[in-house]
């Protein structure tokens, strides 16, 4: 009997698409089950669930290698007796797949050979979001009766191509960005050659952006994660120069559970622009969340005195070395200065915590000390470590504090040795245990109410860790009871405080998730290359980009002065010329590290300042102290504006003497290691504030002037078609320009190491 072709192949094509509408692995051809909203295109291998193509269909533009659906879009590791176990799709023996419309995906694995629980299941579930080039993916491990599972990686997202001029923009707390990112990291020694960064914790918040910073677009990878569970991103190569991104996600470890599946999604998708693209695109989803809402600087529940402080100083040990100096640089200021104060306690610094009482010079000397400065108005925050204790200590043995320290996977305490001098080391305390919450509020209260400072600095704030000690009170392994517990603290420690008398928690570290719980937070990426050399990577202010009016962030480790030495440490490694004077040669990064603090919006700050500083090295704290100045007279702006990214400037460059050296006196005789660099001789931050006026700060470092020419349209700006243009310095705010029809032009030329703020205001009519 004859077959017509035409109906034959109609049955072969309905046969081959009923394979893939059902997931047949008998299929003989293979087609890819596609998604696809009109702005990216994501492609799925219909045999074996691997992820095979991903679009950008405005440029065409393909993100991943010819053929990677060989490798696994999820890894769950398994904690078995044997030591940490693990399986890939590849070992599932059944796979299917339903397409439930044009945007929605979902992918089943299914018979584990290697497992002996036969219900053991992943589903993996990818919805397109609605005109937006962004996906969500989401896992369920259901089957898991048993089975101890210590982490489920997902997404993995591998085969990323070389986008061409490649950049990588990470939070690593207040931000950093990295050229050619594939380059540094065939260079790490190792078989594995991977960035990883924890959340919440050093990552300040959920979002990572690789991309093209010629052709302006790139790969948008993100969580959208409200309630902070404890997770890692990372980003690392393989041998043929691809880049894979994954998640790795922690469930708790509970027997009883038949299912995980993370509380929150990953966003897989695609942008236009650079890092301020991406950070943008994140504020979008950022600032509805509750750690926005509930900020405390957005509530009003952080002190004005600490909104209105001019300049902080970083000093260390006693008070004559901390709190005379500070009274010195108010004096020169005539603004408010604030003082964060290490090295004041009784114990030996990185090692003795938390024997933090009595302070080194004794109590009557300490408190009246305060008190006068007080009278002063210099406000004190004093160094405790909010979750370290010292292994050597009487106290470690005496309170049995090994009972409630954190333990790892295999019941080991988390210790390291950051005392170099010593040799003696610090143990993580796990924040779930109230045994330690009363602790640390026992210390906090005599801080503030026996000793009369004005808070805390509560050191390593804005970290996460897993616990895995089934006595705590607590889900072994993952979750957010960390920072749920770390709030319950702050909450704590706030109920001893006076109701009278003007009081803050500051942390190291930013990051969204503890944005309702402290008022001030550490930020040293402006003196990234001063602790971490030319290491390739960039400070960029990603946070601010996105919070910056959410939270009051200070800090930098700029000093003109070799770091100090702990007098408490071993005599023998002390420096023969302690507080000597850094060559003059390094002036310009102290300049460059006070010009990023300025523009970028944080609260000024200067490390070890000695008064002899305002004589022997005037140039430089000449500069410091105008920065703060024209700082005080632009609040709405660099305290309270919102980031926004600034009009194209021409910004010369130049080589400088860098200096990297540790934030102590080294152990070796030299402590600092010289390099060059080329940095900008000017810096810029645009920034809007709450009445719709627009400040761009400028800060010079050049030591001849610098013409300044800007050109935009006061559309891209949301303001008016016409308005007027002031610069706000030292001395006040004076009306320099105006503009009209849309069109803004600034033209001048500021002058050697000038720090001001350009004002542009809309006319009165308009605003009306």
């Amino acid at each position: 009997m004859k077959i017509n072709k035409k109906i034959l192949h109609a049955i072969v094509y309905t046969y081959v698409l009923l394979c893939c509408l059902t997931g047949c692995k008998n299929a003989e051809i293979e087609q890819d089950v596609v998604l696809r909203n009109g702005k990216i295109e994501l492609g799925f291998s219909t045999k074996t669930g691997g992820f095979k193509t991903f679009k950008n269909i405005n440029n065409s533009f393909s993100f991943l290698e010819a053929n990677p659906s060989k490798k696994s879009l999820w890894k769950i590791n398994f904690l078995k007796p044997s030591g940490i176990g693990s399986i890939e799709m590849t070992n599932a023996s059944n796979f299917q797949y339903l397409k439930e419309d044009n945007n929605t995906l979902t992918l089943v694995w299914s018979n584990f050979n290697v497992l002996e629980n036969k219900d053991f299941k992943v589903v993996a579930k990818i919805k397109l979001k609605e005109d937006k080039p962004l996906s969500d993916w989401n896992i369920a491990v259901e089957g898991i009766d048993d089975e101890k599972i210590s982490s489920v990686v997902f997404p993995i997202i591998s085969g990323i191509k070389d986008l061409g001029n490649e950049n990588l923009a990470v939070p690593y707390w207040l931000g950093e960005k990295m050229k050619d990112p594939r380059r540094h990291l065939s260079k790490i020694e190792g078989k594995e050659k991977k960035y990883q960064w924890q959340y919440p914790g050093r990552m300040s918040l959920q979002c990572i952006a690789l991309y093209n910073d010629s052709e302006k677009f790139g790969l948008y990878t993100a969580c959208n994660d409200s309630l902070a569970y404890r997770k890692d991103f990372s980003y690392e190569i393989d041998s043929l120069n691809y880049l894979t991104y994954k998640i790795s996600n922690y469930p708790a470890i509970n027997l009883k559970s038949h299912t995980y599946s993370p509380k929150y999604n990953a966003v897989i998708g695609t942008f236009e622009g650079d890092w301020i693209s991406a950070a943008q695109q994140y504020r979008a989803w950022g600032t509805k969340q509750k750690w926005a809402n509930e900020s405390r600087l957005k509530k009003g529940l952080t002190p004005k005195s600490l909104e209105q402080t001019a300049l902080w100083e970083w000093n260390r040990g006693k008070s004559n070395n901390v709190l005379k100096p500070a009274k010195d640089l108010k004096q020169k200021l005539k603004l408010p200065v604030n003082v964060f104060w290490h090295w004041w306690h009784g114990c030996s610094y990185d090692d003795g915590f938390p024997e933090y009482f009595p302070p080194r010079e004794g109590k009557s000397s300490f408190i009246n000390a305060v008190k006068s400065s007080q009278e002063d108005n210099i406000k004190s925050i004093v160094y405790m470590n909010q979750m370290q204790w010292g292994t050597d200590t009487e106290s470690w043995k005496k309170e049995n504090a090994s009972v409630y320290a954190v333990k790892d996977i295999n019941g080991n305490l988390n210790t390291h040795t950051y005392n170099v001098f010593t040799g003696k080391s610090l143990t993580t305390m796990c924040m779930a245990t109230q045994f330690w919450k009363d602790k640390y509020t026992a210390l906090s209260n005599e801080a503030v109410n026996t000793y009369h400072t004005n808070g805390v600095y509560m050191d390593q704030a804005c970290f996460s860790f897993l616990c895995y000690d089934k006595n705590h009170n607590h889900p072994q392994g993952g979750g957010n009871y960390w920072l749920k517990n770390f709030a319950k603290l702050t909450e704590q420690i706030r109920s001893t405080f006076p109701k009278n008398k003007d009081v803050f928690l500051a942390g190291e570290g930013v990051s969204e998730a503890w944005l309702p719980y402290l008022d001030a937070f550490l930020t040293l990426q402006v003196s990234m290359e001063r602790y971490a050399g030319d290491n390739g990577w960039e400070p960029i202010p990603f946070f601010q980009a996105v919070y910056h009016q959410y939270a009051i962030s200070y800090g930098n480790y700029s000093s003109l002065i070799v770091p100090p030495y702990d007098e408490l440490w071993p005599k023998k490694y002390a420096p023969k010329e302690p507080l000597a004077l850094l060559d003059e040669k390094y002036s310009k990064q102290f300049l460059m590290e006070q010009a990023r603090s300025f523009v970028w919006g944080l609260q000024p700050t200067i490390s070890n300042y000695q008064s002899f500083l305002s004589s022997k090295r005037k140039k430089e704290i000449d500069y410091l102290l105008n920065l703060a100045r024209v700082r005080n007279n632009g609040l709405e702006y660099l305290l309270y504006g919102k980031f926004l990214r600034s009009p194209k400037i021409s910004i010369p460059k130049e080589t400088i003497e860098m200096s990297r050296l540790s934030i102590y006196a080294g152990k070796t005789g030299n402590t600092v290691t010289a390099f060059q660099k080329k940095a900008d001789l000017l810096y810029s931050g645009t920034w809007k504030s709450n009445d719709n006026k627009l400040g761009i700060a400028l800060a010079s470092i050049s030591d001849s002037p610098l013409p300044v020419n800007m050109n935009f349209n006061s559309k891209d700006y949301g303001m008016a078609l016409s308005g007027g243009v002031s610069i706000i310095d030292t001395q006040g705010k004076k009306s320099i320009t105006t503009y009209s029809n849309g069109e803004i032009q600034i033209n001048l030329t500021l002058k050697p190491r000038q720090v001001c703020i350009i004002e542009i205001k809309n006319n009165i009519e308009n605003e009306k």
